[in-house]
């Protein structure tokens, strides 16, 4: 039985940074303005892209499917209102790569009518976990804390499940989505919480918060003894960056190291973020798909910091304007925090299920890198690294190109987290070497993968080829052994019979046009020329 710690440990490594969450918690959570224009990515999750289901003019409902998923790693794709289709293309999305993917792009009507979902479920608790994965899955359910992994597929690990963690450690700077959720949304995230429970058929349940975070750990309490849970445990862990991380909270509730390359299913724990716990709650309960979520908008650069709730699909512009535009001091807009966000180029593209921060930055919160210099080996990176890498080694073989090497030292245990790469004297972009590496290995895969595919394919056509040949050289052994068993030509008698035969056959066929001949000749004699019967019989 895995035992949850009564004092949570420190995590290893890490980093202790200024949270910066107040100035975006002073207001209650509210409601974004519906846009006008909503545009829609196929692909806001890991996985395959959905299938879009939907064409230009084509008339939508809040909830309504607009993409399906084609693949089992994947999640369809909902309206976030209702409104008209009006093109369906290439857009720029907020992704790390920089490219376009496939939108659709929807005009609200303002109506905001809703379609019959068939998400809600009557008695959720006493339902079979396979109807409530199904549920999960349209509901187009992915993690919110960030990752974007569909979370029917991490409701379905396909073994046992003895502990079930609800991931609350929000640890990433300015970010406070979840807290506020926590906090005004509670009993949504504690019925969340006891569907998934009752999905993996878990024995035991841990919600893990930030210490720093007494409010919301309050709100819990209270939410969790007003529904009569008393099964359901609650920790304060010790406020370092990245707590938050799956692998580094599971190993401060419970002592337990998960293994490289393995996951917690391996020793039977699933973890969850806690507001894709809401969002189960929100679909089975109310019968709403995973259309909005909360965002946290912050930062210097924007006046007036809070936390909203988004319909996806909403450009980012729109989400700035709600909350009093931009100061004088924006410089940078990331999606996410500091460590871990992604940099914007604009404010065009939109909201999607893993936009959990909007943070516009001033120079002074995140100043201009300097010029990276060599590196002097003093190792503080890896003193911080919370995974126990080496990223000196792993800034190496990435920037040699090494690819086999840079695996050999763990490369993929990396959760880029940004902590080398903020202590390094030497201001060298660890994380952005981190990322090429695995990029490219990525791409070698696939390649090495179609290279497979090809092999086989003329593996396979040889085989045929071989098939096809070793038959016809069968084919013309049986015909020459036919021919060999055949009377030989020293058998003087059968020869002459045969041949004789033969003679007899092409001379019944040359006399039998004569004799039909000879027939109509005398056949035509006997009648004369008196016979024909117009002559005169008078």
């Amino acid at each position: 039985m895995i035992e949850i710690l009564e004092q949570p440990r420190q995590i290893f490594g890490g980093l202790r940074l200024a949270a910066n969450k107040a100035q975006s918690l002073r207001t209650p959570l509210r409601s974004a303005p519906l846009p006008e224009r909503l545009i829609v990515p196929l692909s806001q999750h890991i996985g395959e892209p959905a299938e879009t289901l939907v064409q230009v003019g084509d008339k939508v409902l809040k909830g309504q499917p607009i993409a399906r998923s084609l693949n089992y790693i994947s999640a369809p794709v909902h309206a976030p209102t209702s409104g008209t289709v009006t093109d369906i293309g290439e857009y720029a999305v907020p992704h790390p790569s920089g490219l376009k993917a496939t939108c659709v792009v929807i005009h609200a009507d303002g109506a905001d009518r809703s379609a019959d979902t068939g998400l809600k479920m009557d008695d959720v608790f006493c339902a079979d976990p396979a109807d409530i994965r199904q549920r999960v899955r349209e509901a187009g359910i992915v993690g919110l804390g960030g990752a974007g992994f569909p979370t029917a597929v991490k409701l379905n690990p396909g073994r046992p499940v003895e502990l079930l963690v609800i991931n609350a450690a929000e640890c990433e700077p300015y970010i406070s989505c979840d807290e506020a959720l926590m906090c005004e949304r509670t009993a949504e995230v504690i019925d969340g919480v006891r569907i998934m429970r009752h999905a993996l058929q878990a024995q035991q349940v841990v919600i893990g918060v930030e210490d720093n975070m007494p409010r919301a750990v309050d709100c819990l309490r209270r939410g969790l003894e007003a529904a009569g849970e008393r099964d359901i445990r609650l920790l304060a862990v010790p406020t370092v960056y990245p707590a938050g991380g799956e692998k580094q909270l599971i190993y401060a509730l419970t002592g337990k190291e998960i293994p490289s390359q393995g996951l917690p299913a391996d020793l039977g724990m699933v973890c969850h973020n806690v507001g894709t716990a809401a969002a189960v709650a929100r679909a089975l309960l109310q019968g709403e798909p995973l259309i909005s979520r909360i965002v946290t908008i912050t930062g210097a650069g924007v006046s007036q910091p809070c936390n909203l709730e988004v319909r996806i699909g909403t450009p980012i512009a729109d989400v700035i304007a709600s909350c009093g535009g931009y100061t004088e001091q924006a410089a940078h807009l990331l999606m996410g925090g500091p460590m871990m966000g992604i940099p914007l180029p604009n404010d065009r593209m939109p909201v999607i299920k893993t936009s959990n921060c909007l943070l516009a930055a001033s120079v002074e919160e995140i100043p201009p890198p300097p010029a990276a210099l060599p590196c002097i080996r003093c190792a503080r990176c890896t003193e911080v690294c919370p995974a126990y890498l080496l990223p000196q080694q792993l800034f190496w073989y990435a920037r040699s190109r090494d690819f086999d090497k840079v695996q050999d030292y763990n490369l993929f245990d990396c959760i880029e987290c940004g902590c080398c790469a903020r202590v390094c004297p030497s201001h060298i972009p660890l994380v952005q070497y981190y990322r090429f590496a695995k990029t490219e290995i990525w791409d070698l895969e696939r390649q090495r993968t179609k290279a497979d595919l090809a092999r086989q394919r003329h593996e396979f056509r040889v085989e045929r080829l071989e098939r096809e040949k070793k038959a016809l050289e069968e084919r013309r052994a049986a015909a020459k052994k036919g021919l060999a068993a055949r009377p030989k030509s020293g058998d003087a008698e059968a020869k002459k019979a045969e041949i004789a035969a033969a003679l007899a056959r092409v001379k019944g066929k040359k006399t039998q046009p004569a004799t039909v001949s000879a027939m109509r000749g005398s056949a035509d004699s006997e009648q004369g020329p008196g016979s024909d019967t117009g002559s005169d019989s008078r």
